[in-house]
């Protein structure tokens, strides 16, 4: 008796979780696609531009990849399958869940293809102006730092941000999470501006007569010109800020983890995650690194004109450069893509070698980092072992790290 209730009971069960369970998404026969460029659009206007254009029907094909955004669930292909694009949605978290979701699917082989980030992104008007269309070797990620409200800092600090580790602005970080800056093919990039810079780009009347505004500052040079195609880098921030403060000092933190070199321009919400995401594919084997290009088209400007306040400059402002930007995601977009489809058999089946370092601050792929405090693998590709294999020495430095954050935590924290 006692024993038939027991496997009742357990058949009840059995079937109550059989109907609740989610069931697994099979990989039933298929055709991998092997694409050769990989459009990343974070969202909905930035994919739209590339639907219904004359030189190819991204649309054509439609693959559902598990782990992608419920609201953008595919992978958009053109027919014979060169041609693909993915919508990550907006923010970190989103790229960053999306892209890893794409590499890890066995549906497509991207061991070849070209990754070519499009997205419209904040401006720095000292660098460009609304429209322009930048192309970045670094993306920084300069929102992984302390921050302090500015109304509490004290009063010989620049900014209330202060980078991890450090006590004052302007310091190097002393703890490093990985992803703070990522470099880019800087060969693949000359090529890709050179493609770009045959684009007729487009503006707007509005535009025009905002960004007349920064005239008034020969700093803002730049922002009073017309658009163009640049060098510059991209900041990654999840939030989404404005004010000539908080753009000075997220410049001089992109020189600081750059050694110099970077040049803030651009700011978006994604970059950062979206690279780490293909980094760790290309640790496995799964892509490669040198493939990828950054494109960030100008929207809006990171920091009002003399004379505007910072929240009228976010908030109110009819800027007029979010419509230009999105078409020159386009115009200059397509150029890049034509251009390694009809050099594909000369110049970039074997892919474009690359004369500058390229990856993140760790070293994680290899090579010797030029910006931040050198590999951290000694110049070698970081191997894959099981954890009870890791070396005292990884062990040794992973203790230094907490016994060193643990200095900057509060003294509740301490004892």
């Amino acid at each position: 008796m006692h024993f038939s209730t027991l496997a009742g009971l357990a058949a009840t069960c059995a079937t109550a979780v059989s109907a609740v369970s989610v069931p697994k998404i099979p990989f039933p026969h298929f055709e991998q696609i092997k694409p050769k460029i990989m459009i990343i659009s974070m969202f909905e206007p930035e994919a739209a531009v590339w639907h219904g254009i004359p030189e190819f029907d991204i649309l054509e094909k439609n693959i559902t990849v598990p782990g992608f955004s419920p609201l953008f669930p595919d992978v958009h292909c053109t027919a014979n399958g060169e041609i693909c694009q993915l919508i990550t949605g907006e923010s970190e978290i989103n790229a960053a869940v999306t892209v890893a979701s794409l590499v890890a699917t066995p549906l497509f082989d991207l061991t070849s293809t070209y990754f070519f980030i499009g997205g419209i992104a904040g401006i720095n008007p000292e660098v460009a102006t609304l429209g322009s269309v930048t192309f970045a070797k670094y993306a920084v990620q300069v929102a992984l730092q302390y921050e302090f409200d500015p109304r509490e800092i004290p009063a010989n600090y620049s900014t209330g941000y202060i980078p991890q580790g450090a006590t004052a602005p302007g310091e190097y970080p002393e703890s490093i999470y990985g992803t703070e800056v990522f470099e880019v093919n800087e060969a693949l990039r000359s090529l890709a501006v050179g493609f770009a810079k045959t684009a007729n780009l487009t503006d707007s009347a509005s535009a025009k007569a905002y960004r007349a505004n920064y005239a008034v500052s020969a700093a803002y040079a730049a922002g009073a010109a017309g658009p163009s195609v640049i060098e510059c880098d991209v900041a990654t921030s999840d939030v989404y800020y404005s004010g000539k403060i908080l753009g000075e000092a997220f410049g001089n933190f992109t020189r600081l983890l750059t050694n110099g070199s970077g040049v803030y321009c651009a700011t978006a919400q994604e970059d950062n995650a979206s690279l780490e995401a293909l980094m760790r594919g290309a640790w496995m084997g799964l892509v490669d690194f040198s493939r990828i290009i950054v494109m960030r088209t100008a929207s809006d400007f990171d920091r009002p004109y003399p004379g505007e306040s910072a929240t009228f400059n976010l908030l109110w402002a009819h800027q007029g450069g979010f419509s230009p930007a999105v078409t020159n995601i386009y115009l200059a977009g397509v150029k890049v893509v034509q251009g390694i489809l009809d050099n594909w058999n000369t110049t970039f089946a074997q892919g474009v070698n690359a004369t500058n370092y390229i990856g993140d601050i760790f070293g994680t792929l290899g090579g010797v980092p030029d910006f931040g405090p050198g590999s951290i693998f000694g110049n070698e590709t970081a191997t894959i072992s099981p954890l009870a294999r890791r070396s005292l020495k990884a062990q040794a430095m992973a203790k230094r790290t907490v016994a060193h954050r643990r200095q900057f935590l509060p003294a509740r924290y301490q004892e």
